[in-house]
C-alpha cells in the first residue's frame, strides 16, 4: 500500500514532467512582477509618487498573474480528469484522502514558494522605479496578503475542480470568473456589495494600505474570508473525490 511520501512522489513526478503543469507558475511570476515593473517604470517616469495606496501600483501585475495561479490549481487536479489518468491515481493510492491530500501539499507549497517570489519581486520592481517606503502602515501585511493569496488562490481552484470532476468546465468557468466575472460584479450596483465577499476581491482587499469606501470589512478580514472560501472549496474536493466513480 502506497504511503503518504510515495503519493507526493508521485504528485512531484507529474508536476516536473508536464510541462503544461510547471509551464503555468512561470507564466504567473512573469506576468505579475513584469506587468508591475513596466508599470511603475511608466508611472515613475512622470511621478516619483505611487500614488495615495502604495499597494495599488506593487499589486497591480497581480490582476493578470493571479488567472496563471488559477489555472495551476485548476491543472493540478483537472489534468487527472483530461487524460482520464484518475482512474490510475486511484488504483495506485487508494486512498483518495491520500491522493487528494498529495495534491494539495503539492499545490500549497508550490503556491507559497509562488507567491514569496511574486511578492517579493513586485516589491523590488516598484521600489527600485518608483520608490517605496517600507514603514507605510500597513505594507508589511500586504506584503503577507500577497503571499498567502497565492497558496489559498491554488487550492481554491484545486478544490472546486475536483468538485466540478471536470478539467474543461473548471477552466471554463473559473479563469473566466477570476479575471473578469468579479470586476463586473463590482461594477453593477447593488450587486457590488455581494461581490465584495468573493474569494479573489476579499484576498486583493487584503493587500491593500489604505480602506476603500464601501468595503464592510477590514484588510486582516479580507484574508480570513478568503480562507473561507478556500476551506470550503477544499472540504468541498474531498468529500467529491471519496464519492467519485471512476471505470
Amino acid at each position: 500500500m502506497s504511503t503518504m511520501a510515495d503519493a507526493l512522489r508521485a504528485e512531484r513526478v507529474k508536476f516536473t514532467t508536464l510541462p503544461s503543469q510547471w509551464a503555468a507558475p512561470l507564466v504567473a511570476l512573469a506576468l505579475t512582477v513584469g506587468i508591475t515593473a513596466a508599470v511603475s517604470v511608466a508611472y515613475g517616469a512622470k511621478d516619483h509618487t505611487p500614488g495615495e495606496d502604495p499597494a495599488g501600483g506593487i499589486f497591480y501585475g497581480l490582476l493578470f498573474g493571479h488567472v496563471a495561479v488559477a489555472c495551476l490549481g485548476i491543472l493540478l487536479m483537472g489534468q487527472e480528469f483530461n487524460t482520464r489518468m484518475i482512474g490510475t491515481s486511484l488504483t495506485a493510492v487508494p486512498r483518495r484522502g491520500r491522493l487528494y491530500g498529495a495534491k494539495l501539499a503539492l499545490g500549497a507549497g508550490l503556491g507559497l514558494l509562488l507567491g514569496l517570489a511574486s511578492t517579493a519581486g513586485s516589491f523590488l520592481a516598484v521600489g527600485t522605479t518608483v520608490g517605496l517606503d517600507l514603514s507605510t502602515p500597513g505594507l508589511a501585511r500586504g506584503f503577507l496578503a500577497g503571499v498567502l493569496y497565492h497558496p489559498m488562490m491554488v487550492l481554491l481552484c484545486l478544490g472546486l475542480t475536483a468538485v466540478l470532476g471536470s478539467f474543461s468546465a473548471a477552466l471554463g468557468l473559473l479563469t473566466p470568473m477570476v479575471f473578469l466575472g468579479t470586476t463586473w460584479l463590482a461594477a453593477i450596483p447593488g450587486v457590488r456589495e455581494l461581490g465584495q465577499f468573493l474569494p479573489d476581491r476579499a484576498g486583493l482587499y487584503a493587500t491593500r494600505t489604505q480602506t476603500e469606501a464601501g468595503i464592510h470589512y477590514g484588510h486582516w478580514t479580507g484574508l480570513l474570508i478568503m480562507a473561507a472560501w478556500t476551506t470550503l472549496a477544499v472540504l468541498g474536493g474531498l468529500r467529491a473525490i471519496r464519492r467519485y466513480e471512476h471505470s
